[in-house]
């Protein structure tokens, strides 16, 4: 299997739009019993503030899948980079990175690429590291086989 950066830049992006479509769908739901249900009963009225809180958190999830396709939109997943950067897709050891956002592990192909972060301390390590280069991470030397 050939990896491949755009495959796997869709796949991010559209991890995201799911999470951003469900989150909505879910907001909306509650907001519509919250109107369903009517004003607060009383001002201990316990049910309809938590129906709002609910509203709340998954608006929260929506805003910050709307944020993640953000960042992802600042990539440009055709370009090829020379060193461990923001949108580079890479291989060390066995292991696949993608730095984008935060995802974490997605298979495609049955293959395990990392989606991390610049914010994250490990990438902190690798920033910069060309082919052939090593860096160290928790005390352990991890190389740098391939970028794409």
């Amino acid at each position: 299997m050939n990896i491949n950066k755009q495959l796997i830049y869709n796949a991010c992006l559209e991890n995201r739009k799911s999470i951003a479509e469900n989150a909505k769908s879910a907001m909306d739901d509650i907001q519509q019993q919250a109107n369903e249900y009517g004003p607060p009963k009383d001002r201990y009225d316990s049910f309809r503030a938590q129906l709002l809180r609910k509203r709340d958190l998954f608006a929260e999830q929506y805003q910050n899948a709307l944020n993640d396709i953000d960042v992802l939109k600042k990539i440009k997943p055709e370009s090829v980079s020379l060193k461990v950067e923001f949108g580079s897709l890479f291989r060390t050891g066995k292991q696949w990175m993608f730095i984008a956002i935060g995802i974490g592990k997605i298979t495609i192909d049955k293959i395990d690429i990392f989606v991390i972060s610049p914010a994250v301390p490990v990438f902190k390590a690798m920033d910069g590291k060309k082919a052939g280069e090593y860096y160290i991470f928790n005390g352990k030397q991890f190389g740098i086989d391939e970028i794409l």
